[in-house]
């Protein structure tokens, strides 16, 4: 659904190359993020898409696909 937007998000906060991010790449093993890189991510998440990402929930999105599978249902 929004996989454009949020690869061009996380290449942006990452400094990676867009070509290099696919739905199965892992946030931290992949794509090197770390725990301040994910934050940062989070709170992008939320001001871009009017949503709120449940602390319980951000250890659960390990790959670029869970953070647009999450994105997707939190915006109904």
């Amino acid at each position: 659904m929004d996989f454009e937007t949020i690869k061009g998000m996380i290449a942006e906060q990452l400094k990676v190359d867009p070509a290099d991010i696919k739905p199965e790449s892992r946030l931290i093993e992949d794509l090197k993020a770390d725990s301040a890189n994910i934050m940062v991510m989070i709170m992008d998440l939320e001001d871009r898409f009017g949503i709120t990402v449940e602390d319980d929930q951000i250890m659960k999105l390990k790959t670029v696909g869970d953070v647009v599978a999450y994105v997707a249902g939190a915006k109904g």
